[in-house]
């Protein structure tokens, strides 16, 4: 038997990452409090590094670069323009099963990628959604995950690379892995492949978030 619950997207567009932060936490507080039903913020940013709870100072750029601290799991990651970013704001079942949320979450980002005719899936040990080793390199990430779970309800999310400009993450260890890359759908499949063609397919595959099987 699988469970679904209503799940509300908002299309927000570019949108500053500390605005979008408050409007996480605004959201937040009407989940947990039960005055909004289960809703993700789907956006790009401007260019910003953020970085999550384990950043050691060695991820972090060595040009200066401002970097944002914020309070998810996980380590240093870059946000910008080409990138589509989630954040699910959703009341998970109890008890609280947070890694079986991350799960569903990497399996909407690899059924996403399939669409597109990419096959991605996971790494043992590593969080997101990678494309596997193969004659063009070894595995590289196309889709961050990075969540926080509060009061039940999660916060933060993921971000899948579309058409973005892959130089920013050379400025730092990204997710704190120095042995492996960072791709984009653009780069793997040798054409295109914009925000706007990959947010009607996120969106399609959401309720993936709040299906429970069982």
């Amino acid at each position: 038997m699988s469970v679904t619950t209503s799940l509300t997207a908002v299309r927000a567009g570019l949108i500053d990452y500390r605005d979008a932060w408050d409007e996480q936490r605004r959201l937040h507080e009407a989940v947990v409090a039960g005055e909004q039903g289960d809703t993700v913020l789907l956006l790009e940013h401007p260019s910003v590094y953020t970085a999550g709870k384990r950043t050691e100072p060695w991820d972090r750029p060595m040009d200066g670069t401002p970097v944002v601290d914020v309070d998810r799991g996980g380590k240093i990651t870059w946000h910008g323009p080409g990138q589509l970013v989630g954040y699910p704001i959703v009341k998970l079942p109890d008890p609280v099963d947070v890694v079986a949320y991350v799960r569903r979450t990497e399996q909407l980002l690899i059924d996403v990628c399939a669409e597109f005719g990419l096959t991605a899936g996971r790494v043992e040990g590593r969080s997101g959604v990678w494309v596997p080793e193969d004659d063009h390199g070894p595995a590289r990430k196309v889709a961050a995950i990075g969540i926080r779970v509060a009061r039940g309800v999660t916060q933060h999310g993921f971000a899948i690379n579309c058409d973005c400009d892959l130089s920013y993450y050379d400025r730092i260890v990204p997710c704190g892995i120095r042995d492996a890359g960072t791709t984009s759908l653009t780069a793997e499949l040798g054409h295109p492949v914009t925000v706007a063609d990959v947010l009607p397919v996120v969106e399609r595959h959401l309720p993936t978030l709040v299906t429970l099987e069982g």
